[in-house]
Parts: structure tokens; C-alpha cells; sequence
């Protein structure tokens, strides 16, 4: 099938009332989630995902997508309004976002950064549609040694290329793999730390760990938490007209910031649009003729990153969908839902459900364009959304969580465990854990599991079928070499300090 028959098959799909529907409820909830601080996307999705459990697959996954991109573009509403980002991609927005409200410019900076999520977003659509299916051509030549590899590769990636300690990175990911082997051996049927309780024979439920780790963490963690900044900027739809001194500046950064993104989001356990957001504002400060605008209110500080990291948010679905392997936690609770109805994610997926697929990523394209549609003539809505007080959000969150765990299978020892995990996941926190790289740890770990024992019954115990393999050994090549490049990174401050 050429790529024209493809996206009609995607827009059948897509243009459905019900897929419509669920895009539509998604990109809302989504800007909603990234407008106000303290949710966040993650949480936002652990809430609903028992809720696609009981909604057709394709519906369901459109619907969790849609959040996803969709607090993309909330996010940077709340970096530019009060200097608070709404998700973790939209902290480098606060950089000079802020200072643009502080000077007057808050609807052009809040218009800038729409026109960035959504040439961004569209850059890497395009790239999803036409690099997805020889991607996933060349995957079905894998062999179970090769997944091993690359999904060992994930991992490794998820626990070093964090901005904290690299040590407590690895950690977290080992914390994953733990948590991921609870429950019944598939093979032997053996019990594995499961302490004698029938409720975990069948392994702890996704929902369960991303709620505690992401929903209960992140309500308590945002308790306390005091919005100390006043809505004082006034945004109309005559101050969010850019003058073409603004459109002119931002140009090429929206382009290279795309490119930035959708090159990070489909590197598998990346770590999505934090890092692409990040490394797309330190590309524009160095190609700056003024780099000392930048912090005081750069439109290149603004567009670049905003592009970079709904770009990235796109790309990303590339490696989930096509070779299986997350390259965040959202990515990993959507590859979760996937495991839950019965589909698993890689390169089958386009030819064996050719509906979801390009469903999924047309409707990519129309819950952008319902954004756009959304984002700026209910900006001033979107606005007096951060006057919501934390007292009635966080209390409404709770009981969210408690319910939607206990409908999954109606089991009340699951509400227990989240609330014990949810304790659990705080102190880790506190003491600098990265909940994110222990979620791609708990769900590749039964994946790297089966596959690493398939290889070795298939060589009959020789663990040399992991080097021999040409494909096995470049990616277990590129997984030191980056421990390597890390450990290294870490080592040249400290030679430098000593020197001077």
C-alpha cells in the first residue's frame, strides 16, 4: 500500500464520531492537566487509563494520545502566566517566558509558543507517517537477541541520560525490573515475590504503579506548594497579534527546534521532551548573534524549545509503535495499554492492524488541528484556569486515584497497595529517584526477560548469540559506549575543579 492509501485508511478511522469524540475529550483534558501545575500529563493519564480498558482500542489509545500533546501545548501557558510550568518539558519555557510577561508581551509570547507546538507537532506527524513503515520493515528481521539488545539499550538510556545522579537513574530502573517480575513465572510458574498473597499472583497492574508513582507522588509532592506569582497580565486577542519583527525571529528556531525534537523523541529511552526542550534552547543560545538576550526574554528561547518538545512528543510514538521499546514514561503507559487489550507492540502492528495505526496518527493530525482551533480564542479560558485552588484540585485528584484503581478489577487490596507504593514512591523522591526510568523499567523488564530466554533456547544456552548477531552487537556496543560517555561526562568536572 502506497502512503496516500494508507492515510485513507487513517482518516476512516480518525473521522469517525466516536474516534472524534475521544480526540476531542483528550487534547481538552490534556490542555487542561498542562495549564494547571502540580497535575501534569503522567497523572493525568494514570487517572484514565482504567477507563480505556472498556473503550474500543483505538478510541482509548487516540483519547490517552490526545493528553499527551496536548498538555505539550498547556504546559508552556503556566511557564509564561506565573513562572510555574505545567509539565516537566515546559520548565526551560519559564526562562524566558516569563520575562516577556513581566514586560508586557505575555500574548505574544503565549501566541508564539501555539504556532511552535503546532508546526512542531506537524513536522514530526509527517515524519511518523512516511519513517514508520520502513522502520518497521526492517524490524521484522530481528531476532529475539536483537530486541534484547535494543530494548537493553532503553534502559540503559533511561537510567543515565537523566539530569540527576546517573546512580540513582540505574537504581530506579533496577526498582522497575523488580517491581515488572512480580507475579507468576510464565515459564515455570513459579511465585515470584509475591509473599503468599493471591492478589499479586498475576503481577502488579499498570495502573497501580503509574497512580502511586505518578499520581500519588505527585499530589503529595505538590502539597505545600505555595503560587506565590499574581495574574496580573491581561491577555486579549489584540496583544496575542505577533508584529512580523516577532514571526521573523522565531522562524528558523521553530524549524531547527522541530528538528531538535523529533530527532530525540524517536531515540528509544530518551527521556521525550524535557531533553529535546533542553537541548533545542541550548542550540538556539549558541547560534544567538545575542546570546544575552537570552533569560530576558528571547523569542527564540521561547519558540525553539516549545517546537522541540511537542516535536518530540510525536516522534516519540515512532520506536513505541514500530520496534515496541517506550521512549518515556507516557510512552510506557501507552505501550502498557497496548499489552492490556491484546496488542503487542513492533513492527506487526502496521500490517496486522493497519486501522489502528494509521488511525492513530491522522488522528495525531486532527486533535492538532482541534487545538490550535481550542488554544487561541479561549486563551483568557485557559488563563483563569491557574486560579483553581490547590485546596479543592488536589483532594478531587485523590479520589480520582482510589477510584479508578479499584474499577480496574475491583479489587480494594489494589487501592492498599497504591496507597503503600504511593508512600513508597514519596521518599524515593525525596531522596532524588526518577519515577520516570523505573516505569520503563517495570514495563520492558518482562519483555527483556522473555526475549533473552528465547535467544538462549534458540542457542541452546551460548551467550555468544548476543555478539554474534551483527544487530545485538551494535546496539550492546552503543549501550557501553554510552555508560562510557556518561561516566567520562561526569568525571571532566571534578579534573577541572581539582586544576584550578
Amino acid at each position: 500500500m502506497t502512503v496516500v492509501d494508507n492515510l485513507m485508511v487513517g482518516l476512516e478511522t480518525a473521522l469517525t464520531f466516536q474516534n472524534l469524540i475521544y480526540c476531542l475529550i483528550g487534547v481538552t483534558v490534556g490542555m487542561v492537566v498542562g495549564v494547571l501545575p502540580g497535575i501534569g500529563h503522567l497523572t493525568a493519564i494514570s487517572l484514565l487509563l482504567p477507563l480505556t480498558f472498556y473503550a474500543p482500542v483505538t478510541a482509548g489509545l487516540v483519547m490517552l494520545a490526545g493528553i499527551y500533546y496536548g498538555a505539550q501545548y498547556g504546559g508552556s501557558i503556566a511557564s509564561i502566566m506565573i513562572n510555574m510550568p505545567g509539565t516537566a518539558s515546559s520548565a526551560v519555557i519559564c526562562l524566558d517566558g516569563y520575562p516577556m510577561t513581566r514586560q508586557g508581551k505575555a500574548g505574544t509570547a503565549l501566541i508564539i509558543t501555539t504556532i511552535a507546538s503546532f508546526v512542531g507537532s506537524c513536522i514530526a506527524i509527517l515524519l511518523l507517517i512516511l519513517l514508520s513503515p520502513p522502520l518497521a520493515r526492517a524490524a521484522l528481521s530481528f531476532h529475539s537477541a536483537d530486541y534484547f539488545s535494543m530494548m537493553a539499550l532503553g534502559l540503559v538510556a533511561a537510567g543515565t541520560l537523566i539530569q540527576g545522579s546517573k546512580f540513582i537513574g540505574a537504581a530506579s530502573v533496577a526498582v522497575g525490573l523488580l517491581l515488572g517480575i512480580v507475579g507468576t513465572d510464565v515459564s515455570s510458574g513459579t511465585m515470584r515475590f509475591t509473599f503468599g498473597a493471591p492478589q499479586l499472583f498475576d503481577g502488579i497492574s499498570i495502573v497501580v504503579i503509574a497512580m502511586a508513582f505518578f499520581g500519588v507522588t505527585e499530589v503529595m509532592t505538590s502539597i505545600g506548594k505555595v503560587r506565590d506569582h499574581a495574574l496580573n497580565a491581561k491577555v486579549t486577542l489584540r496583544s496575542m497579534m505577533p508584529s512580523r519583527k516577532d514571526l521573523a525571529e522565531s522562524r528558523f528556531p521553530i524549524l531547527r527546534g522541530s528538528a531538535v525534537g523529533s530527532a530525540v523523541g524517536i531515540l528509544p529511552g530518551a527521556g521525550g521532551g524535557s531533553m529535546a526542550a533542553f537541548m533545542a534552547y541550548a542550540v538556539e543560545k549558541r547560534l544567538s548573534r545575542t546570546p544575552e538576550k537570552f533569560g530576558n526574554g528571547a523569542i527564540a528561547g521561547i519558540s525553539a524549545p516549545e517546537a522541540a518538545n511537542n516535536a518530540a512528543a510525536q516522534s516519540a510514538f515512532i520506536p513505541t509503535l514500530t520496534l515496541g521499546i517506550p521512549g518515556d514514561a507516557i510512552m510506557a503507559l501507552i505501550l502498557g495499554a497496548l499489552l492490556v487489550h491484546g496488542i503487542t507492540p513492533g513492527p506487526q502492528v502496521i500490517a496486522d492492524s493497519p486501522e489502528l495505526f494509521w488511525g492513530l496518527a491522522v488522528s495525531f493530525l486532527v486533535g492538532n488541528f482541534i487545538l490550535l482551533i481550542l488554544n487561541i480564542p479561549l486563551m483568557g479560558v485557559w488563563v483563569r484556569l491557574l486560579r483553581i485552588p490547590p485546596t479543592y484540585l488536589f483532594p478531587a485528584i485523590t479520589l480520582f486515584i482510589a477510584v479508578g484503581v479499584y474499577s480496574v478489577a475491583n479489587i480494594s487490596f489494589d487501592v492498599f497497595l497504591v496507597a503503600g507504593l504511593g508512600l513508597i514512591a514519596y521518599i524515593m523522591v525525596a531522596f532524588g529517584f526518577e519515577p520516570a526510568p523505573l516505569l520503563l523499567g517495570y514495563v520492558l523488564g518482562p519483555l527483556i526477560e522473555e526475549n533473552f530466554r528465547r535467544a538462549l533456547l534458540i542457542s541452546r544456552g551460548d551467550f555468544m548469540i548476543f555478539v554474534e548477531r551483527p544487530i545485538s552487537a551494535i546496539f550492546l556496543v552503543l549501550s557501553v559506549l554510552l555508560v562510557i560517555w556518561v561516566v567520562m561526562g561526569a568525571r571532566t568536572p571534578k579534573t577541572e575543579t581539582k586544576e584550578t
